[in-house]
């Protein structure tokens, strides 16, 4: 199966554009029951990151793997990979603070 490594690619990013919206919705629900409007827009930005993983980077990152195999280049995409790790970082961080700081 040529194709299996590329879907299986793109569906690690998609997961893990998912993965960032659960922990935004997470976030969101601490800051509504501990009432803490700060953390709210730590879940906005943190579900802004997901949505930008999910919607932008997932599938540009798909569209330059079938390229750059179509082509018989290598794969790698240092920069994409440095944003959606960034992303992760940004949205632990949040999640950090939203259970480590009393209420």
């Amino acid at each position: 199966m040529p194709g299996a490594a590329g879907e299986r690619t793109d569906l690690s990013w998609q997961r893990t554009g998912l993965g960032v919206l659960a922990v935004a919705g997470l976030i969101g629900f601490r800051a509504v029951a501990a009432d803490r409007p700060a953390l709210v827009v730590a879940a906005g930005l943190a579900a802004l990151i997901g949505l930008g993983i999910l919607g932008g980077l997932a599938p540009l990152r798909y569209r330059r793997l079938r390229d750059h195999r179509a082509a018989g280049a290598g794969v790698s995409c240092p920069a994409l990979i440095r944003a959606v790790t960034a992303g992760v970082v940004l949205t632990a961080l949040a999640a950090a603070v939203a259970v480590l700081i009393p209420g």
